[in-house]
């Protein structure tokens, strides 16, 4: 795996979310090789490759520590967990350049780097539940259901879907991928007496309902995900069914009616994997923008992490 670096800001979290993936894989099939194969390939980010470790300011580089997190819950290798810990601790520790904006989400008990921007809600959800896991302290989990709750009540729309931000009002696919990737990931590891958890589990619900009536015909999911003439997209797609699958098998969701839908998602998704194992028409990253030709002409791209990560992502869920 290459590094995709993200400026100076380190690696970019579409490599951590894939990386996640095929650390995942590999646990959950038992293939010991894999797992040092990725070990071996992490270890110079303790030394000569220190460098691309990610900044810790932002929620999309502060996602980062789950990866370590991950590895420390496989090898109780406390290098791993001392290198997790500080970007889960920073996400709430309200450096002294906040703006004032900043400042105020942290005063009612939010993260400083809540934007109200769906994406947050993965990651910011992945490195807190990956601290409560290495760590066992309720806190990281339950403030992270308290900022998803925040969210659902901002930004859900009665379909169950969300805008790629409040003042664009369009579903876009990956968008709202992050978000159902983000509840699912929260929900498995959310203790069942969280006071929060009935909340996260209602906005998760009502989301799946919506994506079942969303889905095409061949099983995919669109681009504009209430758009049918849109142009199918993987990485949401695949978003969408890790979020279905993982549903149904914790019993979160109802096995005879969302079985098929989940199954038909990933019936569709495989022929847009090629030769190579690279996924095809995956949307290029995309910054929210208040115009809906903008989504349609959005370049589409093959083997993006952004479209690899979600795949590994459905393989491990049903392989659990």
């Amino acid at each position: 795996m290459l590094h995709k670096k993200n400026g100076k800001d380190g690696i970019h979290y579409a490599e951590v979310c894939t990386w996640y993936g095929a650390l995942k894989y590999a646990v959950a099939v038992g293939d010991n090789a894999l797992i040092k194969q990725l070990q071996n390939k992490f270890e110079p980010l303790f030394t000569t490759e220190a460098n691309y470790q990610p900044l810790m300011n932002h929620v999309d580089l502060n996602m980062f520590g789950c990866l370590p997190f991950e590895f420390y819950q496989i090898t109780k290798d406390q290098r791993y967990y001392d290198m997790g810990l500080p970007y889960a601790d920073t996400q709430w520790q309200v450096p002294d350049t906040a703006t004032t904006e900043e400042k105020n989400w942290a005063r009612k008990g939010f993260s400083w780097q809540t934007r109200l921007w769906i994406d947050d809600m993965f990651m910011i959800t992945i490195i807190q539940s990956q601290a409560y896991k290495a760590t066992g302290k309720r806190e990281y989990i339950d403030r992270a259901a308290r900022e998803m709750v925040m969210y659902l009540d901002e930004l859900q729309h009665p379909n169950g879907l969300f805008y790629h931000a409040p003042d664009v009002p369009f579903y876009w696919g990956r968008g709202n991928g992050w978000m159902a990737a983000g509840m699912t990931e929260l929900l498995r590891y959310l203790p069942k007496d969280n006071q929060d958890r009935p909340r996260i589990l209602e906005g998760y619900r009502l989301m799946m309902k919506n994506l079942k009536n969303y889905q095409l015909p061949d099983g995919m999911w669109s681009q504009l995900v209430d758009d049918p003439a849109c142009w199918a997209e993987t990485s949401g797609t695949a978003m969408f069914t890790y979020a279905m699958i993982t549903g149904v098998k914790q019993g979160w969701l109802d096995k005879k009616e969302y079985s098929p839908v989940a199954r038909k998602a990933w019936m569709a998704l495989i022929p847009y994997i090629n030769e190579e194992g690279d996924v095809t028409e995956v949307c290029i990253g995309t910054n929210k923008k208040n115009d809906k030709q903008y989504y349609y002409d959005r370049r589409r791209i093959v083997g993006d992490y952004h479209g690899q990560a979600p795949i590994l992502w459905c393989c491990f869920a049903l392989i659990e």
